[in-house]
């Protein structure tokens, strides 16, 4: 009788919500896929043909990534008791999912590059009533996310329940940094975000 493969954490398909908004990152943008696990991100990306830096504690997850170095960049490097490794440099995207460390935030928002967008995606606030994660530490609270993206433009947000795939809070957002211009810059070349 055959078998079904055992999917592991990390081997599952992109994120509905980074699938959705991937249409904002420019051709040839460089990605920051933060706690990037076995790298579904990391893999979504460098198929559309972005430049992916994937960092992540677990050597072996990184390992398991396996994607050429031409247009993949790993780091091994625990983002919560190392330092940054990535000062000094700026990204045209950011991605998160299902991952929270407060004290990372505010560098997360200053490594994005004007023009930039952050897609964000985990567990929120209530989680605790359904399953884990529960501990207030990895629960965002209620609007956390547009707090940390007061910066940006926010171009999409939510919070809140949902139970397609087993049931968990979720909150999103979606935000850029801005380009800045002039007063007399013309109507056609002010940027459009396209919703989905």
């Amino acid at each position: 009788m055959p078998t079904t493969p055992t999917i592991q954490h990390g081997d599952e398909s992109a994120s509905d919500w980074v699938q959705r908004w991937s249409h904002l990152l420019p051709e040839g943008a460089s990605v920051l896929d933060v706690a990037c696990g076995r790298g579904r991100h990391t893999r979504w990306f460098h198929q559309r043909g972005l430049h992916v830096v994937a960092v992540d504690r677990s050597a072996e997850a990184i390992a398991a990534i396996g994607l050429p170095a031409e247009r993949c960049e790993t780091c091994v490097a625990d983002l919560e008791n190392g330092p940054w490794p990535f000062t000094g440099r700026l990204f045209d995207a950011i991605v998160i999912t299902n991952y929270l460390w407060r004290p990372l935030l505010t560098t997360l928002v200053a490594s994005l590059a004007p023009g930039g967008v952050m897609i964000y995606e985990t567990f929120a606030a209530g989680n605790e009533t359904v399953g884990k994660p529960s501990r207030p530490d990895f629960l965002l609270r209620p609007r956390e996310l547009l707090q940390v993206c007061q910066t940006l433009r926010t171009v999409a947000f939510e919070d809140g329940f949902e139970d397609q795939n087993g049931q968990r809070f979720v909150q999103r957002i979606v935000a850029i940094r801005e380009l800045t211009f002039s007063s007399e810059v013309k109507t056609a070349s002010v940027p459009r975000y396209r919703l989905c």
